[in-house]
């Protein structure tokens, strides 16, 4: 369809959901968002996607222990933490700091917290992927981003971070939602829902071909396939999963 079709379908899907709209524009919809809406539906939503990736992520954090550093500690940095989903894949030992712009998954997080008391960790930053500098540079041996690069203003600027904070030959592990080829109807019904799934979604973007962003950064290199996950009734099915290493 043409971008009037697209336009006409964005117009109803923000027509169901106007009460968002309406609570977004009195300023009321981002706060409950971040505090309330958001941890509660991303605790559902990450249940039923770890059950869809639970293989891949294991196979994918397999040669995790392979990146410890020269003294046999192995520091791990997580940005956009959130419930805390790939605790129960890191090795024993490892020692874990914990990082999300929203501070509101405490509940969630402890729970997964208890849950993996093989790791260790350290703290939990407030931060924002493209801003870490409480993280010193060539500090950690891995990090780790699942599901972040999605809702980060500058992708490029939030990798640039990554490659800092990593030691020389440290790895970043990631598994993304991306946007599906340009020309199926999957990217078609991504640009449509994309305007509404961001808002309810706190700032997730559908359509971002975040395969392009890492192959232009700095890493030595990159292991990266593209896959998908079977997410009924979401736009999200197109995944990237993989490691670069610095």
């Amino acid at each position: 369809m043409t971008e009037p079709g697209i336009l006409l379908l964005r117009t109803c899907l923000a027509l169901l959901a106007m009460p968002i709209y309406l609570l977004s524009f009195l300023g009321i919809w981002e706060p409950f968002c971040k505090k309330v809406f958001f941890p509660f539906l991303l605790e559902r939503l990450s249940a039923v996607h770890e059950r869809k990736v639970k293989k891949q992520k294991q196979e994918l954090f397999r040669n995790l222990p392979d990146f410890r550093s020269p003294s046999g500690e192995l520091k791990l940095l997580e940005i956009g933490t959130g419930c805390g989903p790939n605790f129960q894949f890191y090795p024993p030992g490892c020692r874990v700091t914990c990082t999300d712009i929203n501070p509101n998954f405490q509940q969630s997080l402890s729970r997964s917290m208890s849950k993996n008391q093989h790791i260790q960790y350290e703290r939990f930053l407030v931060a924002r992927g493209e801003d870490l500098h409480q993280v010193p540079s060539g500090s950690v041996d891995a990090v780790i981003g699942t599901l972040v690069l999605c809702s980060v203003q500058d992708v490029n600027g939030t990798l640039r971070e990554v490659l800092r904070v990593l030691r020389p030959g440290g790895v970043f592990y990631f598994l993304e939602h991306v946007a599906a080829d340009r020309s199926s109807w999957r990217h078609f019904w991504q640009q449509v829902c994309y305007p509404t799934w961001k808002l309810i979604c706190d700032g997730c973007c559908l359509t971002r071909e975040i395969w392009k962003n890492l192959e232009q950064a700095s890493f030595s290199e990159l292991n990266l396939r593209h896959t998908s996950v079977a997410l009924p009734w979401t736009p999200i099915e197109p995944h990237i999963i993989g490691y670069a290493v610095k």
